[in-house]
């Protein structure tokens, strides 16, 4: 199996130790989960919005570092509604700014922040191009 070295708080390490004995077998059944579930939530959360709509919500974004206290619901929709503000997104995808928030507004914390993590992702993922945002919303 492929190793992968992830950097881990102090408390997160203790209760990979607690709930896992150690840190390595803990690090062994969570980060596959992990992934997976993240995976399956994405492709649920990419049905409830069109592509234009996703190409929207992935341009705002760009230059975007997702922190964990900064990862959630009302973030999101407070992310897209200054994109919208300042780079006017609704209007260069055509579409309703009420609308989509109402879309967002349906999410759950833990799928609003699967999907600002998914739409961070494609700015750092290594085919990372304007030019190919509509293939990186056709994957899963």
């Amino acid at each position: 199996m492929p190793q992968v070295a992830a950097r881990i708080t102090t408390e997160q390490e203790k209760w990979l130790k607690d709930y896992f004995r150690t840190k390595s077998a803990g690090a062994e059944f969570i980060l596959p989960w992990v992934v997976d579930t993240f995976f399956r939530a994405i492709t649920t959360i990419k049905h409830c919005f069109s592509d234009s709509e996703l190409a929207l919500i992935i341009s705002a974004h760009k230059n975007l570092r997702i922190q964990p206290n900064n990862s959630s619901k009302d973030y999101l929709r407070l992310r897209i509604a200054e994109a919208c503000d300042t780079k006017d997104l609704h209007n260069v995808y055509g579409l309703s700014r009420d609308a989509l928030d109402a879309k967002l507004n349906k999410l759950s914390n833990t799928d609003a922040t699967a999907l600002m993590v998914w739409a961070a992702a494609f700015w750092v993922s290594k085919n990372c191009s304007a030019d190919n945002i509509s293939e990186y919303i056709s994957q899963y």
